[in-house]
């Protein structure tokens, strides 16, 4: 029997790392040539890794969640045949899959062996019989969790390389019953235990961008109230005409169009800042950024050329694009490319919020929920629907004056919503 290595292959596009999101086999699977083993990620796409050979798993190169270089040691497999082959020259072709965002931020981690009872070509690669008179090996991390357990790390069976006691080893020992120390012995009163979220993925790669983002931007944040009385009159209005035919329309598409004519006026904001090159890219046209929360986290689809829009093209390419997001089969270029950002939280929305900039975007404009206020019109107390914008910008290339004056541009077409539609 031959042990077969597979690498992780090189993916394209100057990549040199990829995070594992999730693995298809398991130590000891018999697997078939063009199996599936892994799905890994880069910050474009998800990618599927097929097997070039026929084998059983000996070893996987990392768990789920960690980074790897490209030609790292991704999978070991046991063949028929002598010798030791490495799939670098052949590796296996990576299968495009559904596109989500993701990250990677940290070194590979080493191979995991697998422990074989009998004597074969696995055997130099198995981890050192568990011993419990052996000084356990754990990070400081993991022996605060075992305290907070109750658990000997003694009589923890370890799975890491090296003999390490993992968080994951931690799961389903029973614990020592501890008694606190003091005037009055009283047992300690056993909690549910708490959850330990490893966050990989298209989570990473949201709290990358985001710590990214107010890392590398000053935030200018600028709020202002709407009063949304006649737009929403005017909505009802389109509904009540047009609905069964052309679909029904939410607020969004107005607020699409009322940003897209505001962009003319103010260039300035509807721009990307390369900070590293010191170069900033005003855009003609609006590829307007329309965030969407998934089961995976937020996502950003992006409305091509959203000036060119009718209200009804907007309202169904809004939601083409946040169902294929939700469904995680949007691709990479539906997820990337946009100029602006458009967030909003629906009946959600609060009263104020401070959006975070889309970088390399230098501007965001958040919408908060509509709510009935009273409010002073000729003398007199009347209940309006009223709408704050919360938005953001980077102080860096947009002024506040330009930032306010943008928003009021917004406002001042919500406020009035016939010249929405006047050129």
């Amino acid at each position: 029997m031959a042990v077969h290595t597979i690498k992780m292959p090189d993916i394209g596009e100057g990549i040199v790392e990829v995070e594992v999101v999730a693995w298809r086999i398991q130590v000891g699977d018999n697997i078939t040539e063009d199996q599936i083993l892994a799905d890994v990620m880069t910050d474009k796409a998800t990618v599927e890794i097929p097997s070039p050979v026929h084998g059983r798993v000996l070893a996987l190169g990392g768990e789920a969640g960690e980074v790897m270089r490209v030609g790292s040691d991704l999978v070991r497999i046991e063949v028929s045949g002598e010798g030791t082959g490495e799939a670098a020259g052949s590796s296996p072709a990576p299968a495009a899959a559904p596109a989500k965002q993701a990250a990677a931020a940290s070194p590979a981690a080493p191979m995991r062996q697998a422990a074989v009872a009998e004597p074969s070509a696995a055997a130099a690669h198995s981890p050192q019989d568990f011993s419990s008179k052996d000084k356990p090996i754990a990070s400081p991390s993991v022996r605060r969790r075992a305290w907070e357990l109750g658990l000997d790390l003694t009589q923890v069976r370890p799975s890491g390389s090296g003999g390490r006691i993992m968080h994951a080893d931690l799961e389903g020992c029973a614990p020592q019953p501890r008694v606190l120390a003091g005037p009055i012995a009283v047992q300690a009163k056993r909690l549910a235990a708490d959850e330990v979220i490893k966050i990989t993925g298209l989570r990473r790669k949201i709290a990358q961008k985001m710590q990214e983002s107010k890392r590398r931007i000053p935030h200018f944040s600028y709020v202002e109230e709407v009063d949304v009385t006649e737009l929403e009159a005017l909505r009802e209005q389109i509904n009540a005409r047009w609905a069964a035919t052309r679909g029904k329309l939410t607020l969004l598409p107005l607020l699409v169009r009322a940003i897209t004519r505001a962009v003319a006026e103010f260039p300035q904001v509807n721009a990307r800042l390369d900070d590293e090159a010191g170069v900033l890219t005003r855009y003609s046209a609006v590829h307007l950024g329309v965030a969407a929360q998934t089961d995976a986290g937020l996502m950003v689809p992006v409305l091509r050329d959203a000036q060119n829009l009718n209200l009804w093209t907007a309202a169904a390419e809004i939601k083409r694009l946040a169902e294929v997001a939700r469904s995680g089969r949007a691709t990479r270029d539906e997820l990337s490319g946009s100029t602006l950002t458009l967030t909003s939280l629906g009946a959600l929305g609060g009263i104020v919020t401070t959006p975070v900039i889309n970088h390399p975007e230098v501007a965001i404009v958040g919408v908060n929920k509509i709510v009935e206020r009273p409010m002073m019109r000729g003398g007199l107390v009347v209940g309006r629907l009223m709408m704050n914008l919360s938005s953001s910008f980077d102080h860096r290339v947009v002024d506040g004056m330009i930032a306010a004056q943008f928003i009021q541009a917004i406002r001042a077409q919500l406020e009035s919503p016939a010249m929405l539609f006047i050129d």
